[in-house]
């Protein structure tokens, strides 16, 4: 296939780098993991097979031999060959003709799965592209070809439909308890799990900032400084200015802010449907006591 347009914003993801932190390499690859599995295995892929993240729509290609394709995760229009085609389902997409997704009405990012996986050069193990250091293949541009590999396991499964809904206005992030969560004064604990955060506009694969009530320390930990630490994808971290910050994906490996929380696996791939002025409420993962 041959990309006309790219939209804003597309990138190759998989299952990324998992075990490389330590080494200073981000996870990486898709956002929306839960999105990633389930395009793949629409088109009978491996889960972690290389796709096509698009971000918020517009992108356009042409192929150049039949192939079997699943959209998942935002939610807008699509179209193969000038036909309208459901989400969630694997399309037979003729040589020759276009696949163009329109601009989201809901969500942030959809993945584009090909029969066969996205073919590259790994880096690390993952031919996803990490926007933050610069690893894997740069985002798709117009005149780009998309090969394919060999990551198809079983056949094209006879789904009708996958049972799927658009992302929610307002969208519930579940979040444990984080390291330094006894750096916060019990309001700002509270305020932190009570508030509808808004998600601002600083909202990418590296991270993303919440608008709301400012986060207060507590007297002790306003005075103190914190060496840098290692971070994970979901840590919520807290500049001076209280206003938190969830790391994303290729978020930074290492941070020298106090995290208040940790949002879970399910919580981060509903992040990653959060765009600028979304609604988010962070409710609490941890145990009750």
């Amino acid at each position: 296939a041959v990309v006309q347009d790219p939209g804003p914003f597309a990138t190759v993801q998989d299952a990324g780098r998992p075990g490389a932190l330590a080494d200073g390499v981000a996870r990486s690859g898709a956002a929306d993991r839960p999105a990633l599995a389930a395009a793949n295995r629409l088109v009978g892929n491996v889960p972690g097979a290389a796709a096509i993240e698009v971000t918020l729509g517009g992108f356009r290609a042409t192929a150049t031999r039949d192939l079997w394709i699943a959209v998942t995760g935002a939610w807008g229009s699509v179209h193969v060959a000038g036909r309208e085609v459901d989400p969630y389902r694997p399309v037979l997409w003729p040589a020759g003709t276009d696949l163009s997704i329109g601009t989201f009405r809901a969500g942030v990012r959809a993945l584009l799965a090909i029969r066969g996986g996205v073919a590259g050069h790994p880096v690390v193990g993952s031919i996803a592209t990490d926007t933050l250091a610069g690893l894997g293949p740069a985002p798709l541009r117009a005149g780009d070809g998309i090969a394919t590999a060999d990551a198809a396991r079983h056949p094209v499964p006879p789904v009708d439909l996958w049972p799927w809904t658009p992302p929610p206005t307002v969208i519930d992030v579940p979040v444990a308890a984080g390291p330094r969560a006894d750096w916060f004064t019990p309001a700002a604990r509270r305020a932190f799990l009570e508030t509808t955060w808004v998600v601002g506009a600083r909202a990418d694969r590296v991270g993303i900032r919440l608008d709301g009530p400012p986060l207060a320390r507590t007297a002790d930990a306003a005075s103190r400084e914190l060496a840098s630490e290692g971070m994970l994808p979901g840590a919520v971290q807290v500049p001076p200015d209280g206003l938190p910050v969830v790391l994303g994906t290729d978020g930074p490996v290492t941070g020298g802010y106090p995290v208040i929380g940790v949002v879970t696996a399910a919580g981060r791939a509903a992040l990653a449907q959060a765009r600028p002025g979304s609604h988010l409420r962070l409710r609490s993962a941890s145990p009750r006591r």
